[in-house]
C-alpha cells in the first residue's frame, strides 16, 4: 500500500460525507482511508458504510475519547502505507491532490510533507475571510503554505500532513499530552532529528473550518498559548513572525488607551479589506468581513501568548488550555 490517510473525526458524520466524496474523486491509486470514530456521540458509522463500495480500502475504527493526537496515532499504528497522509475532517480534497503528491514524491521523496489550504467557492463569505486571515502574508508571514518563502521554515500542519509511516512510527507520531500545537511539535521533532521536509503547493486541500468568529477567537488563542509551550520543548523556535501579534496587541491596547490608535487601525482594516477582496475572488461580503476575522486572528493569538508568557515566566505556572472544548474546532 503506497498511501494511508489518517482522518480523527469527533461528531462531524456530515464533514467524514463530504472528505470521503471527494476521496472519490481522486483516481485509481494505491490507498486506503482509516477514520477514526474519537468517542463521538454522533457516529459516523453509516457515512463511512455507504462508502465501501466507493472505497474498498476503507476502514472504520472507533476508539474512546481521547482528543486527536491519539486518534491518529492510533489510526497510524492500523496503517500499512508506506506514507501517511493526515487530514482534518473538515477539509474536502481537490480532484488532483494525490496527483501533485505522487508526483511530487516520485521527483524528491522527502521524509515528511505538507499543503497549504484554500478557499473552495462554496465556502460562505465567513469561512473566507477566516480562510484569508489564517494564510494572508499580512497577517501570518506566509507560515502556514501560502509560500515556500514565508517568514519562517514551512512546517507541515495537522489539516494536511504527510509522512513516512516508519519515520512517523520513530519519533511516536504525536504528542498525546498536547491539545493545542502538538503538529507543530511534530514538525519541530521532524527537524531536529535531520529529517527531510517540503511544502507541495500544489497538495493544497479546502480547509472549511466550521466556525464563527467566537470560536475562531477561542482557537487563535490557544495557538498562542501554546507558541509558548512549544518554546519551552523546543527553544529557539519562536520566531520574530511568532511574537508580531502579540506586539501588535499591545500596540493597539496602548494606542487605543491613549486615543491615538483609531485612525491607525482604520487604515489597516482598509488594506485588509483592499488585499481580501483582491484575492478573495472580489468579493464584497468577504472583504467586508476580512478585516473582522484578521483583528481576530492577531489579537486572539496575540493575548494568548502574551497570557501563557506571563503564566510561564511571571506566575510560573504549568502548561494550560484556556479553552478546553473545541479540540477539532
Amino acid at each position: 500500500m503506497r498511501y494511508s490517510f489518517i482522518i480523527p473525526v469527533y461528531n462531524r458524520p456530515d464533514e467524514v460525507r463530504e472528505l470521503l466524496e471527494s476521496m472519490t474523486q481522486q483516481g485509481t491509486f494505491d490507498y486506503e482511508v482509516i477514520i477514526v470514530e474519537d468517542g463521538s456521540q454522533i457516529s459516523s458509522e453509516p457515512v463511512v458504510e455507504a462508502f465501501r463500495s466507493q472505497l474498498p480500502a476503507l476502514r472504520y475504527i472507533a476508539v474512546p475519547n481521547g482528543g486527536p493526537s491519539k486518534a491518529r496515532n492510533r489510526g497510524a499504528r492500523e496503517a500499512s502505507g508506506e506514507y501517511l497522509l493526515i487530514l482534518d475532517s473538515d477539509v474536502v480534497l481537490p480532484s488532483g491532490y494525490l496527483t501533485a503528491v505522487d508526483e511530487y514524491l516520485e521527483r524528491y521523496p522527502v521524509d515528511a510533507f505538507g499543503g497549504p489550504d484554500a478557499a473552495s467557492d462554496d465556502f460562505t463569505p465567513v469561512q473566507k475571510a477566516i480562510n484569508y486571515a489564517m494564510t494572508s502574508p499580512l497577517t501570518t508571514g506566509g507560515i502556514r503554505g501560502g509560500s515556500a518563502d514565508g517568514m519562517e521554515k514551512f512546517k507541515p500542519r495537522s489539516f494536511n500532513l504527510g509522512c513516512r509511516r516508519s519515520v512517523y512510527l520513530q519519533l511516536g507520531g504525536f504528542d498525546e499530552g498536547m491539545r493545542f500545537g502538538e503538529d507543530i511539535d511534530f514538525s519541530l521533532r521532524l527537524l531536529e532529528r535531520g529529517y527531510s521536509t517540503a511544502l507541495i503547493s500544489k497538495a493544497f486541500v479546502y480547509h472549511k473550518r466550521r466556525v464563527d468568529f467566537k470560536k475562531f477567537f477561542k482557537q487563535v488563542h490557544n495557538s498562542g498559548i501554546a507558541r509558548i509551550h512549544l518554546e519551552t520543548r523546543h527553544p529557539g523556535s519562536t520566531k520574530l513572525v511568532h511574537l508580531l501579534p502579540a506586539l501588535f496587541t499591545i500596540a493597539s491596547v496602548i494606542a487605543l488607551f491613549l486615543q491615538i490608535g483609531c485612525v491607525g487601525l482604520l487604515l489597516l482594516a482598509v488594506v485588509f479589506s483592499v488585499d481580501a477582496y483582491h484575492r478573495a475572488g472580489r468579493s464584497l461580503p468577504v472583504a467586508l468581513l476580512a478585516p473582522i476575522a484578521c483583528f481576530i486572528q492577531l489579537w486572539g493569538y496575540g493575548s494568548g501568548f502574551l497570557r501563557a508568557w506571563w503564566g510561564k515566566y511571571v506566575v510560573r505556572r504549568r502548561e494550560f488550555i484556556a479553552f478546553k472544548d473545541n479540540f477539532y474546532d
